[in-house]
């Protein structure tokens, strides 16, 4: 399977972010993308209200994915916000992933383990998943996670005994002090945990002080793909990028072969 890690800025005007889904959907597809990853928050980047551009998966702005990844043959998989509930007296917004097929096809995952850390807290305005999903691209299995997801291994191991060889993590990662050794140490940890290929793919840093200075998460860039072996097989630096990589799975069964976490493993 060849992915592409599309690690670039969403802004605040969901038109203009979808836009850059599409230009870039297609420059990957150009490359021989079979899936094309785009980061968390591709709707509209975190650190403005979310709630006025909220969309179910089958309104405007999925469709627009949609249709980026039947024009482009390819599967994209973006992060947008989809309405959510009534809590503590205010409409939240659910943070969602769209996995769009060539087919025209899409299912959506909500994000299970909420940013409430460093000093932001995003079950305020954000209501959690509760739903593993698996997708198939390629022929391979492939497991959706979200940014502060990475910190849980048991999300990953469990879509690991789903059939997953591959997670994806989508994600706009807060800036700070040792932020970005903690993404390093925990992309690896989780192939490892799950005998997995992990892609995760970041906003980049932005370029505007104010926003990358924020407390809310608005990326760090530091894309990567770690094998089952904790091996690091890619890492981009914190601009924009865009590279479209193959995956070599025949790890994933040597690991679990000589590794064995997910079948030794008693709790």
């Amino acid at each position: 399977m060849r992915v592409a890690m599309a690690q670039v800025a969403a802004g605040t005007d969901p038109a203009v972010n979808l836009e850059t889904v599409r230009v870039r959907t297609r420059e990957a597809a150009d490359g021989g993308a079979d899936l094309v990853v785009f980061p968390e928050a591709m709707m509209c980047r975190f650190g403005v209200p979310l709630g006025p551009v909220a969309e179910p998966l089958d309104g405007p702005w999925a469709d627009g994915v949609r249709a980026a990844a039947v024009e482009a043959g390819v599967t994209v998989v973006a992060g947008m916000f989809t309405p959510g509930d009534e809590h503590a007296g205010r409409r939240r917004v659910v943070n969602t992933l769209i996995a769009a097929g060539p087919d025209g096809s899409s299912t959506g995952y909500d994000k299970i383990h909420l940013y409430d850390a460093y000093g932001f807290r995003e079950s305020d305005t954000v209501a959690p998943g509760e739903t593993t999903r698996t997708i198939t691209v390629a022929e391979v299995t492939v497991g959706l996670a979200t940014c502060y997801d990475i910190r849980f291994p048991g999300l990953f191991t469990r879509l690991a005994r789903e059939g997953a060889q591959v997670v994806v993590v989508p994600t706009s990662w807060g800036s700070g002090p040792g932020k970005v050794e903690q993404w390093q140490v925990l992309t690896r940890a989780r192939a490892l945990d799950s005998s997995t290929v992990v892609v995760g793919v970041g906003q980049p840093l932005p370029a505007d002080p104010a926003v990358a200075d924020s407390t809310a998460p608005t990326g760090v860039g530091h894309s990567t793909v770690a094998d089952p072996y904790g091996r690091v097989l890619v890492e981009y630096d914190d601009a924009e990028h865009l590279g479209v990589h193959d995956l070599d799975l025949e790890p994933v069964q040597r690991a679990r072969r000589d590794i064995a976490v997910l079948d030794n493993a008693r709790l």
